[in-house]
């Protein structure tokens, strides 16, 4: 069996709400189907739904083998909008999930969406998911509005969703710095890959982790670059004793507890994760639509590993982490 823990849909609704909002994110219809969303004067995305669709994505499923996938709505998320329509798109973001989840219920489980920007209406909308929608986890975007993860506003949700029992999912979105590497495509290109990973350290150092002990985190794109720099973080903590305000242990015993998934689309990098994580806490993904399946399942399927490795790899940790029978 084969388990895709990261890929994406877009709702023609949420698409919709986002031309009425009025801050820095910008969203503008250019043709049926087809959205320029503007974040401020930093990054744009040409948004083309019909490259999302239920279909197209299902078919891509069937022709590299893969036989279910975790599906989240993508970026922007609904923190980034005005605040009164930050609820009401994680609302459409989490119904049209779970009607897509609902018809192919062999095919697809889903993440919920929340309005973080307002913590008690984000708890509120995560019992829904989890109560009436039945999604398994939390799409989280690296910084909510420019509040890192680790701000004390966030620190009840935190404990609702350690108490929940699902897991966290790190997404990229546009980094607060963006601004210093817009040229060149460098934001998706290396910033969202550095972004997260500030958002995994600080869950680590700012104690999070630690105050919540069953809080389960999916950390994407085989962990950013966390993984390579650990030894530095390690050295920085444990030698040096800085950075240890919050934190009582190692955080590479913290970064053990969480997953990675394997969206790279180089060898090199999936193995050196393989190698950093092992076998238990790696989950296949592709990124699709924005990455082709195959780009990275290829990758995985190479992998000199024990078969049964190879499975976990491909779905038996997916099955685990989102509770997938």
């Amino acid at each position: 069996m084969i388990i895709d823990c990261q890929s994406h849909v877009f709702p023609r609704a949420y698409a919709e709400l986002l031309t009425f909002n009025t801050n820095a994110l910008r969203t503008t219809r250019i043709d049926d189907g087809v959205y320029l969303i503007n974040y401020g004067d930093v990054q744009r995305f040409r948004l083309d739904l019909d490259s999302y669709s239920a279909e197209r994505k299902l078919r891509a499923m069937d022709a590299s083998g893969v036989d279910m996938s975790v599906i989240s709505v993508n970026i922007p998320t609904p923190d980034m909008l005005d605040p009164d329509l930050a609820a009401q798109g994680a609302r459409i973001c989490n119904d049209a999930v779970a009607e897509l989840c609902a018809g192919h219920p062999d095919r697809f489980v889903g993440l919920a969406s929340l309005p973080l920007n307002d913590v008690p209406a984000a708890i509120a909308e995560l019992d829904r998911a989890i109560d009436q929608l039945d999604l398994r986890g939390v799409f989280t975007p690296s910084h909510v509005k420019g509040a890192p993860l680790d701000a004390p506003q966030f620190e009840d949700f935190y404990a609702h969703v350690a108490g929940r029992g699902v897991p966290l999912v790190l997404h990229p979105t546009v980094p607060v710095w963006g601004e210093a590497i817009s040229q060149h495509s460098m934001i998706p290109m290396v910033g969202f890959m550095v972004d997260t990973s500030f958002a995994m350290l600080r869950l680590i150092l700012g104690g999070v982790m630690e105050r919540h002990p069953t809080l389960q985190v999916l950390h994407p794109h085989v962990g950013g670059v966390l993984p390579y720099l650990m030894g530095r973080v390690v050295e920085q903590t444990e030698v040096k004793r800085r950075g240890r305000d919050h934190i009582k242990q190692s955080p590479r015993e913290t970064y053990k507890r969480v997953y990675l998934d394997l969206v790279s689309p180089n060898p090199l990098a999936v193995r050196y994760a393989y190698d950093f994580a092992g076998p238990d806490r790696l989950l296949f993904g592709s990124d699709h639509p924005w990455v082709s399946i195959d780009a990275i399942l290829d990758i995985v399927r190479a992998l000199d590993i024990p078969a049964r490795d190879q499975d976990k790899l491909l779905s038996g940790n997916a099955m685990k982490l989102f509770r997938i029978a």
